[in-house]
């Protein structure tokens, strides 16, 4: 799915002007998302996609001031998409914007060198406020993100330590494939997917099971339903 919007020059307030592109496999959302953003005059939502390879191809084209990408979507997800977009683009602003706790993802994204993560679960007070500090050229997480990652970049113990989860011992690649095994694909299709071999497929899905303690591949299959349905 590939949309383009003409241009559009109209700016009012105090408000940084961004031209703005979406990638989110739910129309639903995207639409709600361009609806949104386009409420503001300063802000255009210039294209928009609901594939990584296709979207890559728009944004080296249309080079929007920022990028709002989903995590999950069919193939190559929001991870695949954040680390090919700035090997081209390193100036990027890319806004990953997911359904999944910021504890599991956040740092990560961060990492690969996005400028923000929000959960949907947010209102959309806080997607706008994220959406203008990402294009007044700050980082966007929200308070308790922000905290925790200020904490460990210091050094200094936090006086209440949160259990962490086994969950954020996987790797990128191994959170990728437990949200498609939480979508009811075999390892065949989850190879074809991923361009992977199902041999590496099955090697990932044996080490998410060391690592989560899990004796089954059926106690795998129901952690990564729980998982796709509820971001646990």
């Amino acid at each position: 799915m590939r949309s383009i919007n003409p241009s559009n020059t109209h700016t009012s307030g105090d408000t940084i002007p961004g031209r703005i592109f979406i990638l989110e496999d739910h129309p639903t959302m995207r639409l709600g998302i361009k609806h949104l953003l386009e409420e503001n005059a300063c802000w255009q939502v210039v294209g928009e996609s609901d594939q990584v390879t296709e979207a890559l191809e728009m944004v080296a084209e249309l080079k929007p001031d920022l990028v709002i990408a989903d995590l999950v979507l069919e193939g190559k997800g929001g991870l695949d998409f954040l680390k090919a977009a700035l090997e081209h683009q390193p100036d990027l602003n890319v806004l990953i914007y997911s359904m999944h706790e910021e504890k599991y993802y956040a740092e990560r994204v961060l990492t690969l060198g996005g400028r923000g993560y929000l959960m949907k679960s947010s209102d959309t007070q806080t997607l706008l406020l994220a959406v203008e500090q990402l294009l007044a050229g700050q980082v966007y997480l929200s308070q308790a993100m922000s905290r925790l990652v200020l904490d460990r970049l210091s050094g200094r113990p936090r006086k209440v330590q949160a259990v962490a989860s086994p969950l954020q011992r996987l790797t990128d690649r191994e959170l990728e494939i437990l949200n498609w095994i939480g979508r009811a694909k075999t390892s065949q299709e989850i190879s074809k997917l991923l361009g992977i071999s199902l041999k590496t497929v099955e090697t990932h899905r044996a080490h998410m099971r060391q690592k989560l303690g899990l004796n089954s591949r059926h106690e795998l299959i129901q952690l990564a339903i729980r998982w796709v349905e509820h971001g646990l």
